[in-house]
């Protein structure tokens, strides 16, 4: 039978994420593709893409940055 604590008992899960702080990067992992984007906070933020998922962000990023540079 559990104590009446037993919530309390349990290990708690880390806060922070295993990935550590690093680079932006991104690799191809099998038939996709992995990106890892540093955080503010610390940490990073990992997110798997397929190649079409890939291409669509390059072109909303590229399409951001030349509106950014059109207005400066």
């Amino acid at each position: 039978m559990a104590p009446d604590n037993a919530e309390s008992t349990l290990p708690s899960a880390r806060i922070r994420p295993r990935t550590g702080d690093g680079p932006l990067e991104a690799t191809k992992e099998g038939q996709n593709i992995v990106m890892r984007v540093p955080l503010e906070t610390g940490g990073r933020l990992v997110v798997e893409l397929t190649p079409d998922e890939a291409g669509a962000l390059a072109d909303a990023l590229n399409t951001a940055v030349s509106a950014d540079a059109a207005d400066q």
